[in-house]
């Protein structure tokens, strides 16, 4: 099959070493631009999309699919929600929860700490922090013991340990001659998890549901029931058919408890993509210039090309196919280095850090504090179609100055 003279003058042109070599100079800038902008694109967004998966799925380490919760209060008639809610397609696991504000004391030390009352075994259905346990198990909650599971940088602000005792005040006081009173309760520490997120990690404590139930006076109610889905983004519209069965409850889903988080990093990904894509965008009509260039010093060469025959639509395939060639290959120069960036972030990052000798994220500051990454491929093919749209554009007005270009007029001074 013959290849069309268009295509292999284009080639020709892009091959030939130039009297100007300024015009190769441009040229080479102009694809290692678009080369830059493309791998600079696909990691940002491969970071975003890791920094995103890896927030979701340590928080449904901690947090539930969907939350059932009572509007006024304790939600006695929890046994009955959970039944029905078994009966919605998806829930593969439900368990009560009671939630409450308290604060932890040990020695000198004081620390706020969210409470979370569980059942050991249904607890272990809903949620994966039996995973991130450091020490002891889930199973070491016994109702009546007063056991308590910490996580490890508030046991470590508190200075515990696996067989301490804490001391644990509630909001809810009792009243004596003398005031109101704060309640006291002792606590024997269980065991320790880490979830690798600070705000969890520092200030969240697990006890037994029947002694979360006595030390809060819930009685035989609890704070909620927590679902399990079998696919957690069908959660709104579980948590919407739950709410018109539910009315006298309130049914919250994973993204309703950390709305604007996710808001947050969508608007953040759709801002660093207008962004980054300015870019290519800059390296991608940097091909302007190298085309107008080459027309320019080509002039004699396209006058030949008229005279024998060739049209206008010719020529300007001659000088698109030169510029598209120049976006393709570097496209694909920063598709291929992106992508090999992106995937060894974790060997990457670490040794930066090693060089510089400073952690790059800090678990105090950060959620997590190293960089994720999650290479989509829905996003490189975008990037590259993007970049190849733009390299396209950037052609056709220095083709189309070549197609207007007159035999008599360029020829007149050779």
């Amino acid at each position: 099959m013959s290849v069309p003279f268009e295509v292999m003058i284009g080639l020709r042109y892009l091959r030939a070493k130039r009297r100007n070599g300024f015009i190769s100079f441009i040229s080479l800038a102009s694809v290692i631009g678009i080369a830059l902008g493309v791998a600079a694109l696909i990691i940002v967004l491969s970071v975003m999309n890791g920094f995103q998966k890896e927030i979701r799925g340590r928080l449904l380490g901690v947090a539930s699919h969907v939350e059932v919760s009572g509007l006024q209060g304790p939600l006695y008639d929890w046994p009955g929600v959970a039944r029905m809610a078994k009966q919605e397609p998806g829930v593969v696991a439900t368990a009560p929860f009671v939630s409450a504000q308290g604060l932890l004391s040990a020695g000198g030390a004081v620390r706020g700490v969210m409470v979370r009352g569980i059942d050991p075994v249904q607890e272990d259905r809903v949620v994966d922090v039996g995973r991130h346990m450091v020490k002891g198990k889930l199973a070491d909650l016994k109702p009546g013991e007063y056991g308590v599971l910490l996580g490890t940088e508030l046991a470590r602000q508190l200075g515990v340990g696996v067989g301490d005792k804490v001391t644990l005040i509630t909001p809810q006081g009792n009243v004596t001659p003398a005031g109101m009173m704060p309640r006291l309760k002792q606590f024997t520490v269980k065991g320790l998890f880490k979830v690798d997120m600070y705000e969890y990690d520092s200030s969240f404590a697990m006890v037994d549901l029947k002694d979360a139930q006595t030390l809060f006076r819930m009685g035989d109610g609890v704070s909620g029931v927590r679902l399990k889905l079998a696919d957690l983004f069908a959660a709104p519209l579980t948590k919407a058919a739950l709410q018109q069965k539910l009315p006298e409850a309130w049914v919250t889903d994973w993204s309703d408890l950390n709305a604007n988080y996710f808001r947050a990093v969508q608007i953040e990904k759709r801002m660093m993509f207008i962004i980054l894509t300015l870019i290519v965008a800059v390296a991608a009509f940097n091909l302007v210039s190298t085309l107008v260039m080459v027309v320019t010093d080509k002039q004699s060469d396209i006058a030949i090309l008229r005279t024998l025959g060739a049209s206008p639509a010719s020529i300007m395939k001659i000088f698109m196919i030169q510029g598209a060639v120049a976006g393709v290959l570097g496209t694909l120069g920063g598709v291929a280095g992106g992508v090999a960036v992106a995937l060894n972030l974790d060997v990457i990052v670490p040794a930066i850090e090693r060089l510089i000798g400073t952690k790059i994220l800090s678990s105090e500051v950060y959620l997590i504090d190293y960089l994720p990454s999650d290479v989509q491929m829905s996003d490189v093919s975008t990037i590259a179609l993007v970049s190849l749209l733009l390299a396209l554009l950037a052609t056709l007005y220095p083709s189309y100055r070549a197609a207007r270009t007159q035999p008599a007029e360029a020829l007149r001074y050779e």
